[in-house]
């Protein structure tokens, strides 16, 4: 068993405190890791302060970890100590169901994935997440990351960077798609970055100018604000993909308006209310009104190994845990540019 020193809530929209929690020993094909550097998820925020529902309590929270193995059990085989490696959005599935053998764990169909926190393991272990010194892993949910990527930069693509690569693969942008990527914030900006790197031509969406100089720079071909009502005339029947990454609810039928025929519009925000829409919308120009969320672990091996390859990770700012509360209620105004991520060496301290 390991005690790892931890950052974590108390209690609902209680401030996050240090403490400690213990970490199981080793099984035969665990990855024990430490931690260097954990990104702040909105789904955080959502989760302690119970926006999406009850959580258990204490918690810690944090699936956007990057960090080096310190140990592995006897029968781990794609590991050594030494490792750079991640983990992401979830730790475990059923590992049988159609969906887990298809490699789309995240759609496990016999009883879910397992939550890197919040959740609890099929022996009813408590999931802690990231925030932390150390996580023990089964090594078939771990992640290499490639010496390309600075373990800090790479943290924020363990969430935020395969929420947005997996729409954009699923869907097929590329040379000669017409992509705009709506909302440019922690999932926006990555999503400009890997949109551009496939070949698309990118237009960004945002509710104002203020951030079309930081689009352009990340690889924007175009930029609009969404607060102009012009812009949805000027943009009629423009794009084959878009993707929504805002958390609000939107005028889905003027972003409808925006697809060609056979367009698609996919949504990896998540607001807490319903949306409405006309289904003219779908129907004249059959368009396509979808959703995705995260990757398997393969297709989220492949986005990381698909950013060293192009020379890029999130846009971050790093922080000192005892700075994660503040962080928090920045994130919440809008306020960082473009994730939040914690140096985990400052939780010793």
């Amino acid at each position: 068993m390991t005690i790892a020193i931890a950052y974590a809530a108390p209690s609902a929209k209680a401030p996050l405190e240090h403490t400690t929690i213990e970490r199981r020993a080793l099984r035969e094909r665990d990855v024990l890791i430490e931690i260097a550097y954990a990104g702040i998820c909105h789904s955080d925020i959502h989760t302690v302060r119970e926006e999406w529902g009850q959580a258990a309590f204490p918690l810690v929270p944090g699936h956007e970890i990057a960090g080096v193995v310190t140990e592995v059990g006897p029968d781990v085989t794609k590991y050594a100590v030494g490792d750079r490696v991640g983990v992401g959005c979830f730790i475990d599935s059923c590992r049988k169901c159609e969906q887990c053998l298809a490699g789309l764990e995240q759609f496990c169909t016999d009883g879910g994935m397992t939550s890197t926190y919040n959740d609890k393991y099929r022996d009813g272990e408590v999931t802690q997440g990231g925030y932390s010194t150390h996580i023990v892993v089964d090594e078939n949910y771990v992640l290499r990351i490639p010496d390309g990527l600075s373990l800090d930069v790479a943290a924020p693509l363990l969430c935020a960077g395969i929420t947005i690569y997996s729409p954009l693969t699923h869907w097929n942008a590329g040379p000669g798609k017409k992509v705009a990527i709506v909302g440019v914030g922690g999932l926006g900006h990555l999503g400009i970055k890997i949109a551009h790197a496939k070949g698309a031509e990118v237009t960004a969406l945002s509710q104002s100018m203020r951030k079309k100089e930081d689009s352009l720079r990340l690889g924007a071909d175009h930029y609009y604000a969404t607060g102009d009502p012009e812009t949805f005339t000027k943009l009629a029947g423009t794009f084959d993909l878009i993707v929504s990454t805002v958390s609000a609810v939107v005028d889905l039928d003027a972003y409808l308006s925006l697809l060609k025929p056979d367009g698609v519009l996919a949504n990896v925000g998540a607001p807490e209310d319903s949306s409405t829409l006309h289904l003219f919308s779908l129907v004249m120009g059959r368009k396509t009104l979808a959703g995705s969320l995260i990757g398997g672990i393969k297709e989220t091996q492949e986005m990381l190994d698909f950013c060293a390859e192009h020379g890029f990770g999130a846009d971050i700012e790093v922080i000192r845990a005892d700075r994660i509360n503040e962080a928090y209620d920045r994130v919440v105004a809008s306020d960082v540019r473009y994730r939040f991520v914690i140096d985990i060496a400052s939780l010793r301290d």
